[in-house]
């Protein structure tokens, strides 16, 4: 087994920073009693922040210094949401609280190449999450903790027994593995490192009742079992994202809601699943939340896709009140599509560009102003077509779609004659002589078994501005001229 500790020992500030487009002056205090410094950002640290610091000192120091409460539910969210995403490379992962995410990838490196391309990639997707993380591998869980823990970094697979031990005696701490006590207890013997406890005799030390550390250094070391429970990916996608200060900004909130969706398509990786909606929640301190209605022309993975829909949306949007949190949900599942194997088979891209570009028309105009259109086997223009109010997910095609309010698109069924894409919504009447003729007359002239009869000469004109028009002359009298359309 090859085992990945992703080790995060800024959790309890990154859970407030995440969010933050930059770096912002933010301090964690270990509750809301204990007034004390536990962690401070990048920013308030150059301006003298430290932990151990009372927050007085602190705020005189850097009075912009925004300070939160460790808020321990919101950690062990995060790393529930870490893990959900990790399951993208692997099935296999345990949680380690308060901090680590552990997963096993000896199963999926052929998949991804090595493990430090996979390390690499890890290391990639969480900075997109908004979290720093230590990162190494070992052939046990314990071993990549405390590796990660130590220094970060992976050792070889020759030489990692040697590398553990010389490791400094307080990572058997983590995991609540050693108490404090029994830490104090080796350093009063005079340890340092896992080497010097590796060589003293374990009964001697079990006597002096140092039995637990005995028992890690064994877990670690891979001689005797380590099991572990395995995660399980939800269901359903519902994760949030608190904001570190109040906004009504939309550049703010997408960056904000980029990290979510980054989290959502590593959800949807490991479940090989695909959505065509989801809800983004932006939560007010004193009013209920907003819900933005994300919807997708056909069901996909793509977190960039999602961003665009609510970039659409949010600058549109009047907001009633700053927004404080954003909050994501995805309750139900499609199966993902599966890519082409044709190598010049490109349909497949282009049906990913018509549903993107319907997916941010139906964000920007509204969902009931966008329709598809469906062509009928008639020659009248006005009656050759057929809107479809709302297009059903992922069967966008190669029909046209139109916006309501602008001028319809139009498709004929197969035909030698040339016909405009656009048509006004009624024609207009027009001087002839006001536009040159191109081409001769093309009569239409149907419609009487339905009582909306129509006969006209339908020519390819050019206006006074150089535009080339479709027009038609009614044979009816008084035999006037309209103009009907126009080509591209």
């Amino acid at each position: 087994m090859l085992w990945l500790a992703i080790l995060l020992p800024a959790l309890p500030l990154q859970v407030f920073t995440r969010g933050a487009r930059a770096d912002t002056a933010i301090a964690v205090t270990a509750s809301r009693a204990q007034t004390c410094i536990l962690a401070a950002s990048p920013f308030a640290t150059a301006a003298g922040v430290r932990p151990g610091q009372r927050s007085a000192s602190a705020l005189a120091l850097l009075p912009e210094l925004q300070l939160h409460a460790r808020a321990p539910e919101r950690e062990a969210r995060a790393l529930h949401e870490i893990a959900s995403w990790a399951g993208r490379f692997t099935p296999r992962l345990s949680l380690s609280p308060p901090d680590a995410v552990l997963l096993e990838i000896g199963s999926c490196l052929r998949l991804f190449g090595n493990a430090p391309l996979i390390e690499a990639e890890v290391q990639a997707g969480l900075r997109e999450l908004g979290f720093e993380a230590h990162t190494a591998c070992a052939p046990t869980a314990l071993a990549a903790r405390w590796f990660a823990r130590a220094n970060g970094r992976s050792p070889t697979a020759a030489d990692w027994l040697d590398a553990l031990e010389h490791l400094p005696l307080d990572v058997l701490g983590d995991e609540d593995g050693c108490d404090a006590t029994t830490l104090a207890l080796l350093a009063g013997l005079g340890l340092r490192t896992l080497a010097e406890l590796h060589r003293l005799p374990a009964a001697g030390l079990a006597r002096r009742g140092a039995q637990a550390a005995v028992h890690c250094l064994a877990r670690a070391r891979g001689e005797t079992p380590d099991p572990r429970p395995w995660f399980e990916v939800d269901e359903s996608f519902d994760c949030g994202l608190a904001l570190p200060a109040p906004t009504h900004h939309a550049e703010a909130l997408l960056f904000a809601a980029r990290r979510l969706f980054a989290s959502l398509g590593g959800w949807l990786r490991a479940r090989h699943a695909a959505i065509d909606h989801c809800r983004l929640l932006l939560e007010h301190e004193y009013q209920p939340a907003t819900a933005l209605e994300l919807v997708l022309g056909s069901p996909s993975q793509d977190e960039s896709r999602l961003l665009l829909i609510a970039r659409e949306r949010l600058g549109t949007l009047q907001l009633a009140a700053d927004v404080s949190g954003l909050r994501l949900l995805a309750e139900h599942t499609l199966a993902a599509a599966t890519s082409s194997t044709d190598l010049f088979d490109d349909s497949g891209r282009v049906r990913e560009q018509a549903d993107l570009l319907l997916d941010r028309l139906r964000a920007r105009l509204g969902r009931d102003r966008v329709s598809q259109l469906r062509a009928l086997p008639d020659h009248r223009p006005e009656a050759a077509w057929a809107g479809l109010p709302h297009p059903p997910a992922g069967r966008t095609g190669a029909r046209a779609v139109v916006a309501k309010g602008t001028l319809p698109a139009w498709h004929l069924p197969a035909t030698d004659r040339l016909r405009p894409l656009w048509l006004l919504p009624t024609p207009r009447s027009v001087d002839p002589d006001a536009f040159v003729l191109l081409s001769e007359a093309e009569r239409i002239e149907c419609g009487w078994w339905d009582e909306q009869p129509v006969c006209r000469d339908y020519y390819l004109a050019r206006d006074t501005r150089q535009a080339l028009c479709w027009i038609y002359q009614c044979l009816d009298k008084p035999q006037a001229w309209y103009l009907h359309g126009y080509f591209g």
